[in-house]
């Protein structure tokens, strides 16, 4: 991993890790003297210097305020390569690829929901599967319809009726990446991905309920369709075991890929290839598919809040108007263009744990909210808040339109089963005001509150270093793990 460098503090919001040794370019950090001071020990910031050692980076290495160490690259972890001379690493982009994150927001009112949150989770815990290995048997792809999964994402979920038309206008990409090829995937992949579309995981993976407590940007808010005391549901997860499966396989065949290369690796987790080569091609066209997959599986979760809505409040879809209010990639390596040094510039931007965050007026934002810019949602632990932020100009200059991706944590999760240990967590969060259902303990006490940064702290850096500016906070009421 190498020795923790220094980060020398450039302003309120902005940390540099000035380039030596084998660097190609700087390490940004953005972070508060508050964040920092955690950071200061974090093998992430000798990630981020890692990173800055791979051929063919564009402008910095940079790590988001929710940064915290990862497989490879710090989880917060944001690099650009350019498309002729760079890389791809699937450490850039993790064994969750596409982990992301969708917000439905409804016509329906908190103090209408909130007497009724404990049915309300007892239906989506029946209807959404959660925890390890979660699978749906009576809903299995076969091999055919899974290879349409992998080239259509989420538009295949809503044909089959488990969404609505609109849903496909408000995700990134139209909720389907181009260039996947599902025989670039392992037949152990494809095994693992057919029981599990629509099923939530484990881990920090989760479907909750909540309310928008406060409006802090009043015209952003009317184009999302937020409101004060307006329901919420935020869904969190992504590929499964497809996607881990994926991101496995080409680990081992990048790491003998960069040797034949002759690419010197300051760490063997940062494995990777040349854009262009046999390798980067196929792991790319595999990506897209799993990425895919999790666009998918997030559709059809969405489809099952609205079932367990219905059923648990005998509300009909006019009635409850969950509708998406937008979806977005945590883990992702995409082609982009952006303007480096005052020309536009082809490069593959790899998002580790961030969120895109692009402004008004930029093509890629859906048509709907072109005029304000693309929202970024940001979830906190279950016992806080979270927050929905929309994407500004200055993160295109700063970050290749990047921005944080939730709140980051601070303790391991075994150090969080420890800190928990004799505690009645589901009584505290219950005092707070959030009801959890989770198909085990040791989830709640993995992502207790504690274990996390408060995601307040993070939002304060990117809107002060502007990359994203605050349009409203959700407050949960109830929350399903696995």
């Amino acid at each position: 991993m190498g020795q923790v460098p220094v980060a020398e503090r450039i302003d309120a919001f902005r940390w540099r890790i000035p380039r030596s040794g084998a660097m190609r370019a700087d390490g940004i950090v953005f972070a508060s003297d508050r964040l920092m001071e955690d950071l200061r020990e974090d093998p992430a910031l000798a990630q981020v210097a890692n990173v800055a050692c791979l051929p063919g980076i564009v402008g910095r290495s940079l790590a988001m305020p929710d940064v915290h160490w990862g497989y490879g690259f710090a989880i917060g972890g944001v690099a650009a390569f350019d498309a002729e001379d760079g890389v791809v690493s699937p450490g850039g982009v993790g064994y969750d690829i596409n982990c992301g994150v969708r917000l439905l927001r409804s016509s329906l009112d908190r103090d209408a929901v909130r007497p009724h949150v404990a049915r309300l989770l007892t239906e989506l815990f029946e209807t959404i599967p959660t925890g390890v290995g979660s699978h749906r048997r009576d809903e299995a792809l076969t091999p055919r319809e899974e290879r349409e999964v992998l080239v259509r994402g989420a538009a295949w979920v809503v044909e089959r009726g488990w969404g609505w038309a609109s849903d496909l206008e408000a995700i990134e990409a139209g909720g389907a990446l181009p260039g996947a090829e599902p025989d670039a995937l392992s037949e152990r992949a494809l095994e693992r991905g057919r029981p599990q579309l629509g099923t939530v995981g484990s881990g920090n993976h989760f479907v909750e309920v909540g309310f928008v407590d406060e409006i802090f940007d009043r015209a952003a808010a009317d184009a999302f369709g937020l409101r004060p005391g307006g329901v919420t549901v935020m869904i969190h997860s992504g590929s499964r075991g497809l996607g881990y499966q994926v991101c496995d396989d080409a680990v081992k065949g990048m790491v003998k890929a960069a040797a034949r290369y002759g690419i010197d690796l300051p760490d063997r987790q940062l494995c990777c290839a040349p854009l262009g080569s046999p390798e980067a091609k196929r792991y790319l066209a595999a990506m897209a598919c799993a990425a895919n997959y999790a666009f998918a599986n997030r559709q059809r979760m969405a489809h099952g809040v609205r079932e367990a809505f219905e059923r648990a409040l005998g509300t009909s879809p006019r009635e409850h108007g969950l509708h998406t209010l937008y979806d977005v990639c945590h883990n992702v390596a995409k082609f982009e263009t952006h303007e480096v040094e005052g020309r536009p510039r082809r490069l593959c931007v790899h998002r580790k744990g961030a969120t895109r965050s692009f402004p008004a007026g930029h093509p890629e934002v859906p048509p709907r909210y072109r005029e304000v810019g693309q929202p970024v949602l940001i979830p906190g632990d279950m016992g806080r808040c979270s927050f929905v932020l929309v994407g500004l100009p200055g993160a295109m200059g700063e970050s290749f339109g990047s921005t944080c991706h939730g709140a980051g944590r601070v303790m391991s999760r075994t150090a969080a089963k420890s800190a928990a240990r004799g505690r009645a967590l589901l009584r505290e969060l219950a005092d707070r005001g959030v009801q959890v259902r989770s198909a085990g303990m040791a989830t709640v006490a993995e992502e207790m509150p504690e274990a996390y940064k408060d995601v307040r702290d993070v939002v304060e850096v990117v809107e002060g270093a502007g990359l994203s500016r605050k349009v409203a906070r959700i407050v949960p009421m109830g929350v399903i793990k696995g």
